[in-house]
C-alpha cells in the first residue's frame, strides 16, 4: 500500500522523466547568457569602497584647484607658456588645466585601480572559485568584469573634467578658451575640442587598463595589480625623459599620453594623436589577449 501525497503524473500512469541534458552537455534550463550579469557585476563593483574614495577624489580636486587659485591669486607667467598660466581665464580653460595635471598620475591610477581590482580583489577574497562553480565559464566572467571595469573607468576620466567644467563656471565664469601660446577658441569650437580631448585621454589610459587587467589575473593581491599598472607609467616616463634614446621613445606607452594638448592649436594637429592610438590600441589588444588566455589555463584555487 502506497501512502503520502500522488503526483498528477502518477494519477496519469505516467512517471516524471528526469530532465535530459542539453546537445551541447549544458544541464536542462541552464542558459550561459545569464550567469553574472553586467548589472550585477557593477553594483557589486559600485560598493566596494575604492569604487566611492576614487570617485569622492576626482569629483573634489576640481574645487580644492579652484580654492589654490583663489587663495593664491592668478598665475604668473614662468616664461614658458603652459595652460597654467591661462587656468583661470575661464571654465574651459579651467578644465583643461585640471585634465592636464591630472593625465600622468591620478587618472593612471583611478584606471589602474578599477581594472587591476576587479579580478585580483575575488581571489583575494577566495570568492573566485565560487563565481566559477555557479558555474560561469571563465571566458564570460573574465568578460563581464572587464566590461565593467572598463565602464568605471570611462565614467572616472569623464567625471573630472565636466566637474572641472562646473567648478571652472562656479568661480571664473563662461568665456573663449584662451591659449598658452596665444590667440582665442570660440565656445562652440572649444567644446568640440574637448570631446576630442577627452576621447584621446581615454585611449591614452588604454595601456594601463590593460596591464593592469593582465596583472589582476596572474596575482591574488589587488595592490601588486594597480601599482605595477602604475609602476609601468613612472618606468616610462623616467626612460621617455632619457633623450639618448632617440626614436626608441615613439613606442614608449606614454610618450604620446598628452599629444590631446595638440588639439589646442589654432588648426587641430593629427599625427601624435594618431601615432598614440595606434600604439595604445596595439599594446592594449596583445595585454587583453594575454589576460584571457592566461585566465583560461590559471588553475583557480583561490
Amino acid at each position: 500500500m502506497s501512502t503520502g501525497l500522488t503526483t498528477g503524473a502518477a494519477l496519469n500512469g505516467d512517471r516524471p522523466r528526469p530532465r535530459e541534458p542539453r546537445a551541447d552537455g549544458g544541464a536542462a534550463g541552464y542558459d550561459v547568457g545569464r550567469t553574472l550579469p553586467l548589472r550585477v557585476e557593477a553594483v557589486r563593483q559600485f560598493r566596494r569602497r575604492r569604487t566611492l574614495v576614487a570617485f569622492a577624489i576626482l569629483l573634489l580636486l576640481p574645487w580644492v584647484l579652484v580654492a589654490a587659485f583663489k587663495i593664491g591669486g592668478d598665475p604668473e607667467p614662468d616664461g614658458f607658456p603652459s595652460l597654467v598660466d591661462v587656468a583661470t581665464s575661464g571654465a574651459m580653460n579651467f578644465a583643461l588645466f585640471a585634465l592636464f595635471v591630472s593625465t600622468g598620475f591620478l587618472l593612471v591610477v583611478a584606471v589602474a585601480l578599477f581594472c587591476g581590482d576587479t579580478v585580483a580583489s575575488e581571489a583575494g577574497w577566495s570568492s573566485l572559485r565560487y563565481l566559477l562553480a555557479a558555474p560561469v565559464p571563465r571566458a564570460r566572467l573574465l568578460r563581464q568584469k572587464l566590461v565593467v571595469a572598463l565602464g568605471y573607468a570611462v565614467v572616472a576620466v569623464v567625471s573630472l573634467p565636466l566637474m572641472s567644467l562646473l567648478a571652472g563656471t562656479v568661480a571664473f565664469g563662461w568665456d573663449d578658451v584662451r591659449l598658452p601660446t596665444g590667440g582665442e577658441v570660440e565656445v562652440g569650437t572649444a567644446l568640440a575640442r574637448m570631446g576630442i580631448v577627452i576621447g584621446y585621454a581615454l585611449v591614452s589610459q588604454l595601456v594601463v587598463a590593460a596591464l593592469a587587467f593582465l596583472l589582476s589575473v596572474t596575482t591574488d593581491s589587488p595592490l601588486g595589480a594597480v601599482g605595477g599598472a602604475v609602476g609601468l607609467v613612472i618606468v616610462s616616463n623616467i626612460l621617455d625623459a632619457v633623450t639618448a634614446l632617440g626614436s626608441w621613445r615613439d613606442f614608449l606607452p606614454t610618450h604620446w599620453m598628452y599629444s590631446w594638448m595638440d588639439a589646442l592649436q589654432p588648426q587641430i594637429q593629427w599625427t601624435s594623436m594618431a601615432k598614440g592610438t595606434a600604439i595604445s590600441v596595439a599594446y592594449a589588444l596583445v595585454l587583453f589577449a594575454l589576460a584571457f588566455r592566461r585566465f583560461q589555463a590559471r588553475d583557480v584555487v583561490s
